[in-house]
């Protein structure tokens, strides 16, 4: 059965949009970091993530608790799920959910057991990533932290997009100096 989303989004589509943004693979930034950090601290959970879902891979803008990781197997990824969604997912229990009970990042490290992870989407609706908390035990989020988390998605799309502006500003300055794109 194909979702509204798949229907309204082709793959390419959804993945064109994400390069735009230029995102993929810059360094760490403070306003990043402050979401992922805010998430860990709100849901009260020991892994925090903003995570972009590429063609291939889920890469880490911002992240809390799995330092040293930048990215896993698209294959692997709990947030490559949750786009598909239209609201927030949340996993109670991997080890007892049948998509996830093999998955190498649930019977090895990181250990995940625990997840919840907020789509974000661009304005137009393609769903590039997520807001997530990890737990290595079985968990779950009240409603004020699936509120707070579903709202640091949507921070979290304004400032990609706020970011996205400053770089096409700073490329039009740097273009009308040189001559040359930045």
């Amino acid at each position: 059965m194909v979702s509204h989303y798949e229907e309204q989004f082709s793959e390419p589509d959804r993945i064109s949009a994400l390069r735009k943004l230029l995102i993929l693979d810059s360094p760490y930034e403070a306003v990043f970091d402050a979401i992922a950090l805010l998430a860990s601290q709100v849901c009260g959970m020991p892994i925090a993530l903003i995570s972009l879902v590429d063609s291939e891979r889920q890469w880490f803008k911002a992240q809390v608790g799995l330092e040293g990781v930048r990215e896993t197997s698209r294959e692997l990824a709990f947030c490559a799920h949750t786009i598909r969604e239209n609201s927030l997912m949340e996993i109670k229990d991997a080890t007892k959910d049948s998509r996830f009970l093999d998955n190498p990042l649930v019977t090895g490290h990181p250990n995940i057991v625990f997840y919840a992870g907020a789509p974000i989407a661009l304005p137009l609706g393609e769903k590039i990533g997520t807001v997530c908390v990890i737990d290595t035990k079985p968990n779950a989020l009240n409603d004020m932290q699936k509120q707070v988390l579903t709202g640091l998605a949507n921070i979290t799309t304004k400032a990609l997009l706020a970011r996205r502006i400053s770089l096409q500003e700073l490329n039009k300055v740097a273009t009308q100096h040189t001559n040359q794109p930045v």
